[in-house]
């Protein structure tokens, strides 16, 4: 058949999604565990709230001061900036000044300690004068300069977090500071893996000739050292439908997630998906995507089926599209959209049209500000140094057939240096 006039000739098949499509499809079909713990904050980085979280008490406190300097009420401002005020005594952190400021008067203050009754200003040390025993203001002051109001932070039964949130280091301070020492979160989500080939070699071992080592089982147990994941390795599997069958019901009975890599294509010695289809369903395993269209999506028992590419990069780039925000979904995290920005090419970028494809860049900053990119250069499926030494990917459209040096491109930071 023909292509109409102006269309564009693709390799995308009709029975192949798209990468929003097979996405959504997954998200849709995966609901949240509803299994809660209860753990101390100091094992909850990276946990998912399960119920949500208000204040008990107010942060901070009491009024308090924001700097070193002294504590006086603006009603005193005019003797205070030409006579001077008298020393009525300290208000230190943790010991705070018992008495009342009467007319006249001020109380040397120190950052955090409890402002004085009758106190509503601080005026930093470094613009007071001491004149004999008294204490001389400048005129200028602002009223209720430098003061922590009570609750300025959180208010008694503010909204803290809600259900889904991911517990970040900051997080746990908040929390600390409202005095919780426990905190109620999902349980973690039990991920079987297991790489399959008969050509792949466990590490330490010679290679035979024909034989690659397993590089892509080392990069799964990496990328699922998740907070909420509890990995369970199942090794090396040899391509032969009896012992992946077993491996496979060991995973089922064992495991919410069974993620393979290998296997899923239309090879002769392809056996992962034709094995998985006889104990469990799956939904698709073609997706417009390059690299990765051979994933498979489906399900056996009460767990949920990722059959990766075999290629080290397609299996890292479909887990990190695909499974990644579906094992943080069925943890309990609410799901957040990948950030996409704007970057120029400082080369040009050659693309078939057909699939949507994520090519490795690395991106920085230019002296103008603008974000430049270019490509790690061979994209190869097999080549797993240009993943390596990506910071983002370059996405380009499934309509796309490349772009010059100059052009801006969307890009997906997913490594940003901070030293």
């Amino acid at each position: 058949m023909t292509p109409p006039e102006n269309s564009v000739q693709t390799d995308c098949q009709p029975e192949q999604l798209t990468v929003e499509q097979a996405l959504t499809q997954i998200l849709n079909s995966i609901e949240s565990v509803d299994q809660i713990e209860t753990i101390a904050l100091s094992q909850a980085l990276g946990r998912i709230v399960a119920t949500h979280v208000r204040a008990p008490i107010q942060v901070p406190g009491h009024d308090n001061s924001a700097m070193d300097g002294y504590a006086l009420s603006s009603s005193d401002r005019e003797l205070a900036s030409t006579q001077g005020l008298m020393l009525a005594g300290r208000s230190m952190a943790g010991h705070p000044f018992s008495g009342t400021v009467q007319t006249g008067q001020c109380v040397r203050i120190m950052t955090g300690a409890v402002m004085p009754t009758d106190a509503d200003t601080v005026v930093m040390q470094e613009q007071i004068t001491l004149k004999g025993d008294r204490v001389l203001f400048p005129a200028d002051f602002g009223t209720g300069t430098n003061v922590r109001a009570a609750g300025e932070d959180l208010q008694i039964d503010q909204p803290i977090f809600t259900a889904g949130h991911l517990l970040q280091a900051v997080d746990i301070g908040l929390l600390a500071s409202l005095g919780l020492t426990k905190i109620e979160v999902y349980r973690k989500i039990r991920t079987a893996f297991f790489s399959t080939g008969d050509e792949l070699v466990a590490g330490g071992d010679p290679l035979q000739p024909g034989q690659i080592y397993d590089s892509n089982r080392q990069t799964l147990a990496a990328l699922l050292q998740l907070p909420y994941t509890e990995p369970l390795d199942l090794g090396l599997i040899p391509d032969e439908p009896e012992i992946l069958r077993t491996t496979f019901i060991q995973a089922r009975d064992q495991a919410d997630v069974i993620i393979t890599s290998g296997g899923v294509s239309v090879g002769e010695a392809d056996f992962v998906k034709e094995v998985f289809s006889e104990l469990g369903e799956i939904n698709f395993w073609r997706i417009a995507i390059k690299p990765g269209r051979p994933l498979a999506f489906g399900s056996v028992g009460q767990a949920w089926f990722f059959g990766l590419p075999g290629n080290p990069v397609s299996s890292y780039v479909t887990f990190d599209l695909f499974a990644r925000p579906a094992l943080a979904k069925l943890a309990g995290a609410k799901p957040t959209r990948r950030l996409r920005l704007q970057a120029q090419l400082t080369h040009a970028i050659s693309k078939r049209p057909g699939r949507k494809e994520y090519q490795r860049g690395i991106f920085n900053q230019a002296t103008d500000g603008e974000l430049a990119v270019s490509t790690t250069g061979n994209q190869s499926s097999g080549v797993l140094s240009s993943i390596s030494q990506a910071n983002c990917y370059i996405t380009l459209t499934a309509e796309s057939d490349g772009h010059a040096a100059g052009e801006w491109v969307t890009i997906e930071p997913f490594r940003v240096s901070l030293f």
